[in-house]
């Protein structure tokens, strides 16, 4: 996989992406495909063991501060859950335009003051937005690249916007690392009291002048152009989905986060927002804002993302509604 500067390549999504935008899915996804298919990103859940959650809400901390105190040594059981065993639990309906504030009767524009529960004590996170765990995204690769001729070539973009991924000019960096450690060390504590003023220093920040800030990539690919679709930048890499379908792709990706595994996580690399092959047989979206990933490719194509075990996924019709208010069976 390698940095792309020629972003022409990606001219033709945009030529078939709505423009202006008109509230479906082909504001993001590309129109002109036989068929699509909707693979919704799994969420998580979790209980504690011999025990309930409190039924207060997250607000009234003395109520868990109590809880806690009560269980000192707390052991939660936590799993992956679909969004079918999600709306059989919760009661309502899992469907293609299903969306998850509808799916768990959470009301997407008020201040969560909770997290759903089911009668079984199990209480719901939120599925991730904007791509899949590693090992799905290996899944879809597999599937997809048995559909193109052209599985080694072909196109791989990042939305510019996620998680520190291009540098900047500016007076603070885009992330920050805090310490953890004994919470008595006073050094310890004075390091994560300077990271969390260092970058508001309001005072001194008029007379200091921007620096350049190191994000993921280099400084020649953050400054470099990008692939600028409706309301969207990417930066464009050069590769096939086949070399995403190795389960442990994130150690290859030139977009790998390195600066995390300096401060001790795991390796990983971010789940790819845009992925076509060089015959245009197919294209994969995962949206920023979207907690689904959206295929468009043949009729048989979609019938087999359906159907593979590893994918939680449905054949979405075209002009599909996936916005936050989009659910009009679950309302």
């Amino acid at each position: 996989m390698e940095w792309e500067p020629d972003v022409s390549a990606g001219e033709w999504l945009r030529e078939r992406i709505d423009q202006p935008w008109r509230g479906t899915m082909h504001d993001l996804v590309p129109r002109g495909f036989a068929a699509y298919a909707r693979i919704f990103h799994p969420a998580t859940r979790d209980r504690p063991v011999g025990t309930a959650w409190p039924t207060a809400a997250y607000s009234d901390h003395r109520a868990w501060e109590r809880f806690h105190d009560a269980h000192p040594d707390l052991q939660t059981v936590t799993e992956r859950v679909s969004w079918a065993t999600t709306a059989a639990a919760l009661g309502t309906v899992f469907h293609p335009e299903a969306q998850w504030s509808a799916l768990t009767r959470v009301d997407a524009r008020a201040d969560r003051v909770d997290d759903p529960r089911d009668a079984d004590g199990w209480r719901y996170a939120d599925p991730e937005m904007g791509g899949m765990p590693a090992d799905l995204v290996s899944a879809l690769a597999e599937v997809l690249a048995a559909a193109t001729t052209t599985p080694t070539e072909g196109g791989v973009a990042l939305w510019e916007g996620r998680a520190a991924l291009v540098g900047h000019l500016g007076h603070g960096p885009s992330r920050v690392f805090f310490q953890m450690g004994d919470g008595a060390d006073p050094d310890l504590a004075r390091h994560n009291a300077m990271l969390g003023t260092a970058a508001r220093d309001v005072l001194n920040r008029v007379f200091r002048k921007p620096t350049w800030q190191e994000g993921i990539l280099s400084r020649d690919i953050s400054e470099g152009p990008r692939l600028a679709l409706p309301e969207r930048n990417h930066v464009l890499f050069r590769g096939g989905v086949a070399e995403l379908v190795d389960p442990a792709w994130e150690l290859r990706m030139p977009w790998r986060d390195r600066p995390s595994e300096a401060q001790g996580f795991p390796p990983s690399a971010q789940s790819p927002s845009l992925v076509w092959p060089a015959d245009r047989a197919w294209v994969w979206v995962s949206e920023v804002d979207w907690d689904s990933t959206v295929v468009g490719g043949s009729a048989e194509l979609i019938r087999a993302v359906c159907a593979d075990p590893r994918l939680e996924a449905l054949p979405l019709g075209p002009d599909a509604d996936l916005s936050w208010d989009g659910d009009g069976v679950n309302r």
